[in-house]
């Protein structure tokens, strides 16, 4: 029997305590064995960033979670100064840089725009377009890129509502760490 996939979910909300969607994501993950919630903004709210500790962290972890809102249209702050800091060369990439091959990377993200508004149409990119990045950065280092777990509408989500993406998260992570993973996602379908 293998062992289960244990996951490492990078939070990354530069103002958590106003998070009512990630908070509640978050709180309901992280009692789940082998998976460890690491929030970025709060370890490192200088951007001072223990590069030696991060890629220990990869190392020991089969499914990288970035959680995140969408901000304009991309990842916030934090989760670009991490990738520019950690994912270097001769660790994630390059020459002996096998690191983080055939690891899985996912996005847990939550937009503003409501359900129904699917592909972002209105202002002017899909949902693809704006993940495509991170995509890319998981090609980049050999990983293998899932398809995102999305909240939409998160500012017009009620409680029992968020508790409901909350409980489809943990469901979610629960499948990740316990099964074979799903198949590759690619933006380019969108």
């Amino acid at each position: 029997m293998t062992e289960p996939n244990r996951i490492l979910v990078l939070y990354a909300h530069p103002a958590p305590h106003r998070s009512r969607v990630h908070r509640a994501l978050a709180a309901t993950v992280a009692d789940l064995p082998g998976v460890s919630v690491h929030e970025l903004y709060e370890i490192y709210p200088n951007f001072d960033i223990d590069v030696a500790h991060e890629q220990h962290l990869l190392r020991e972890h089969q499914v990288v979670i970035f959680q995140h809102p969408i901000y304009w249209y991309s990842t916030p702050a934090i989760l670009h100064a991490w990738q520019e800091e950690v994912l270097t060369r001769g660790f994630a990439y390059g020459p002996g840089g096998g690191a983080l091959r055939g690891k899985a990377l996912i996005q847990a993200l939550s937009t503003g725009s409501a359900p129904e508004s699917r592909h972002g149409a209105e202002r002017g990119f899909s949902l693809g377009d704006v993940l495509r990045p991170v995509e890319q950065v998981a090609r980049f280092c050999g990983m293998v890129y899932l398809a995102p777990f999305v909240v939409r509408g998160a500012g017009s989500l009620d409680a029992r509502a968020i508790a409901e993406q909350a409980q489809r998260y943990r469901e979610h992570l629960m499948s990740l760490r316990g099964g074979p993973l799903p198949a590759p996602f690619s933006t380019l379908e969108d």
